[in-house]
């Protein structure tokens, strides 16, 4: 196993005081996609996503509204509209299938809710930031040699199907010190689609998305994640996460070769929302500081321009 995965630097009574904020106007609850999707398949039929979303409007999970948390410190404005944000960047594949579903009416589908995602790669660098540190002892992002945009990569939207589902196709995420591995999101309503990003509209839930510890440190054993060594932050350390499983944002799981985890993951989760909430992407939990301070890699001085390869 690669580095200390016991940090205990980020303490509970920390994590207490940096996730007790008030409730931000952006409800949400995240409850996990229990249905498993297709291998081959790239959207879920109709009868499928319907069956979805009456579960989850009978469970009663997604009625209860949840805090947003902070945005952290590395979003950008301007991410494309497009379903693989990968640009190229090497590590183990990651297929993420979200379903946006209105928690104020019966958890029917949100359609033409945009989702908005960013992460690190595998050694913890943000598009944008690639001078920022990651802490522990890692190449610099600039040693992967592959051809990703500096500004642009691992980032991106999708406009949810009339089911209220959206399909990335991204990478497992690294971690940077103090925090444990995570993907941010936001979903937005109102807007639309706009020389290859999306314009307008609100903001309705800010927050982030998790992973079990175990399936976690497998893949971080593997390369290239490996040559990120130090100390890694478990769920139960983490500032952000609260402990509450789908309901905090933790993401279900399943492999694509359950011997083989370099085959890659599937990740899926049903997120509840208020489209009449407003969250403005200050909400509880710090986000997670950057080991030497404030990210010392300036972000673009102007917003990402589409590129032909974006892809709805």
């Amino acid at each position: 196993m690669t580095g200390n995965h016991k940090d205990k630097t980020i303490s509970r009574r920390r994590a207490l005081a940096v996730t007790g904020g008030t409730v931000a106007a952006g409800g949400l609850v995240a409850a996990g996609f229990q249905s498993a999707f297709a291998d081959t398949a790239d959207t879920t039929t109709d009868a499928d996503a319907t069956a979805s979303a009456s579960a989850s409007s009978t469970s009663g999970e997604c009625m209860t509204l949840m805090t947003s948390v902070t945005e952290g410190p590395y979003y950008l404005d301007g991410a494309l509209v497009r379903k693989d944000i990968t640009e190229g960047k090497a590590g183990v594949p990651l297929t993420l299938r979200l379903t946006v579903v209105d928690a104020t009416d019966g958890c029917t589908p949100v359609k033409g809710a945009a989702v908005e995602i960013w992460h690190c790669d595998a050694w913890g660098y943000y598009s944008g930031y690639t001078t920022a540190n990651p802490g522990g002892s890692a190449p610099a992002e600039s040693e992967e040699g592959d051809s990703a945009n500096d500004q642009t990569y691992l980032r991106g939207y999708q406009v949810a199907n009339a089911n209220g589902v959206v399909k990335f196709e991204t990478i497992f995420p690294g971690w940077y010190t103090p925090r444990t591995c995570h993907i941010h999101v936001k979903v937005h309503t109102g807007g639309e689609k706009e020389d290859g990003t999306y314009e307008g509209g609100k903001v309705n839930y800010t927050g982030q998305l998790f992973f079990a510890d175990d399936i976690a440190e497998e893949i971080f054993t593997l390369d290239p994640y490996a040559r990120h060594t130090g100390s890694y932050t478990v769920l139960a350390d983490d500032m952000v996460y609260d402990g509450g499983g789908a309901a905090s944002g933790l993401l279900t799981l399943k492999a694509v070769h359950k011997k083989d985890p370099s085959k890659g993951y599937k990740g899926s989760l049903t997120l509840g929302v208020d489209p009449d909430a407003e969250s403005t992407g200050a909400g509880s939990g710090g986000g997670g500081t950057p080991p030497s301070g404030a990210p010392t890699g300036a972000p673009p001085s102007d917003s990402p321009s589409p590129s032909d390869s974006a892809s709805s």
